[in-house]
Formats: C-alpha cells, structure tokens, sequence
C-alpha cells in the first residue's frame, strides 16, 4: 500500500529545499513516497534531485527582498496581504490534496498553510523566535501560534550547547511540540585533493543574490587563487565558465555541491541556516557575509564571530582582502546527533 507523505519546502532561497533532501532520501528508504510541494526555483531543485517523484505546485508567497538592507522588514511587511492569501489558498490545496492523495502525513518546512487536522502533520524550522528588530516579541510569538497547529515542531539543531542557533532554535519555556534532530545536511565528508583555494556559494532571494555576485565579481579580480563560484541560479540546463582564475556555474545538483565543497580550502557564503549546518557538517572554514536586513542571518554571523568560529562582514563593507581574517578562528563546531528516523516516523504509521 502506497504510503504517501507530502513534503513541502518554502521557497525562499534554496535553503529550505535543500535540507528537505535528506529527509526525502530517508523517507524513501522506509517506504514511503514523498509528493513534492513547493513553487519556483525550490520546487525545481527537488525535481532536480528527485525526477521519479510526484509533484505539485502551490501558490507563491512572491517573497522579496528590498534593495536596501534597512527597507527589508517594510517590504515584507507590504507584501504580508499577498504572503496570507498564498498561505490561505495552500491551505485548500491541503485539504484537497489529502483526500486525493491519501495523505498519511505532512512535512512543511516553513509553509504556514501546509497542515491538516486529518493527517499528523510536521513542522520543521531553526527559528522558534524570529528576529525581527523591535517587533521581535510579535513576530516570535505569531510564529509560535502557527507551530501550534502542527502535530510536531522538528528543529534541526541539537537541544542542548554547543549548538549552531542560540535563541533562535530555543525557548526557555514553552509548550510546542518540540523534536531536535541535530543539524541535517545532504552532504558528506570526504577526504579529497584539493582544486580551489576558495569556494563561493550564493542563494536568497533576489534583488539581494544577484547584488552580491555583482560586487564578488569585482572583488575576486583582486584574488589570487583558484575559485568556484556557485551562484544559486537553477535554469533548465546547468551552464559552467571559466574566466582566468575563476569557474562559474549557475547551479549545482547535490553531489556536484558535495563535490565542490570537499575540493575546496574555504568558502565565502551567506550565514543562511541551511549553508552553516552543511559547513559544520564538512568542517569547512567559512566567511559569511549575511543578507542585508535579515535579522537571523545578521544573528547568526555575530555569534559565530563572537565564539570564534567564523568571521564576517557586511556586504556593504566587504574588501576581498576580509579573508585574511579566517586564519584567527576555529570553524564551525563539530555536532553529531544520530537521527532515530524510525522512531520519527511512527508518527505516520498511524493505529
């Protein structure tokens, strides 16, 4: 019998598809068949990844970022009617879906619609607070209101310290649903030559992605060494180019990444969550310079730097000559938390 669970990712950069992928491997392996959900370049990465799999389109929360870091909170907030009426309208996707697919279980990875009261349904995020400047207390607890329909919260960070979130991740009181996981990465470690002396990653939502390849462009002319540069572009087809002592290439599928990283000395990339639980899982030094006016991302980059670990800079204020500075840290932890997916996926056993 046919055990299908729904697996939808927000599509707001590449992170959050990106670390469905290894929850979709394992998913398969116990026998179930993941129905893929998502819109845009993160539905097209899963299909990608994943050709042999069904899928669906849901409606866009049409995310974007303002060109100015200190205009990021008010372009979200004016875009917020057309971010509820998409979160509205997959929630009658999901009911529609359920039935027809005969749902035995949900998986959203911040897709606030994505839930039904007929089937136990997950809700996976690193943010249990959500930064947001002065409407951080808001923000936090209406989050908090939509985990609360959800069967389970899965957070994808370890419990207790050393962990890769801080506040983000943990609440000193509560009462959600709450399972860590420990860090997920569809990535694995592996001991192999080294062909680039720097890695470049992009992904986020526009305008802000392509603003920094802009300036990294610029600033590499300046660098010396072999680079990769990966910019976050899923097209139809990958298109790869070498300019003096850089490799471009639009996108890459997860092995290729894998690839990429393990050849790789060091790498230059946003704090996104899903980059950091890849780089901690390859012990890869890192430079991080996070979106402008995300406050997780802007956290994140901090702590890390507070607890040295890993240097940052604005993007503003980037020189190519910031990567001196990567020789005074430590990288990133080294956490290790061995999954019971089994165990997890009782859940959707049912009686």
């Amino acid at each position: 019998m046919t055990k299908n669970i729904l697996i939808a990712p927000l599509n707001w950069g590449l992170g959050h598809a990106t670390r469905c992928i290894p929850i979709i491997r394992v998913l398969e392996h116990y026998g179930f068949t993941p129905v893929l959900a998502s819109d845009g370049e993160a539905l097209q990465l899963l299909q990608k990844e994943f050709p042999h799999l069904p899928f669906v389109t849901l409606p866009s929360y049409d995310i974007e970022y303002a060109k100015e870091g200190s205009d990021f909170k008010w372009k979200l907030i004016k875009n917020s009617p057309k971010m509820i009426q998409a979160i509205f309208e997959e929630k009658k996707m999901v009911k529609k879906l359920t039935r027809e697919w005969d749902l035995k279980g949900i998986i959203s990875d911040n897709r606030l619609g994505v839930y039904s009261k007929k089937v136990p349904s997950v809700f996976i995020t690193h943010q249990l607070n959500v930064l947001s400047g002065k409407t951080t207390w808001i923000s936090s607890k209406l989050h908090q209101y939509f985990i609360k329909k959800f069967t389970e919260c899965w957070i994808p960070d370890m419990k207790n310290k050393p962990n890769l979130t801080g506040k983000l991740g943990h609440l000193k009181n509560n009462d959600l649903p709450l399972k860590y996981l420990g860090p997920l990465s569809r990535l694995e470690k592996r001991e192999t030559a080294k062909h680039y002396e720097l890695m470049v990653i992009l992904s986020g939502p526009e305008p802000q992605r392509t603003l920094l390849e802009e300036k990294l462009i610029i600033e590499l002319q300046r660098y010396n060494g072999s680079v990769i540069f990966i910019k976050g572009k899923v097209a139809p087809q990958q298109t790869q180019e070498t300019i003096g002592h850089i490799t471009y290439y639009n996108f890459m599928t997860s092995d290729e990444i894998e690839q990429a990283y393990n050849e790789s000395e060091m790498v230059l990339c946003r704090s996104g969550y899903t980059t950091v639980m890849d780089l901690a899982k390859l012990q890869k030094n890192a430079f991080f310079i996070p979106t402008p006016g995300q406050f997780e991302q802007e956290y994140l980059a901090k702590r890390f730097q507070r607890n040295g670990y890993a240097p940052f800079a604005e993007q503003e204020h980037f020189r190519i000559e910031n990567l001196l500075e990567m020789g005074l840290y430590k990288g990133l932890p080294k956490l290790i938390e061995t999954v019971n997916w089994k165990q997890l996926f009782i859940l959707f056993e049912g009686k």
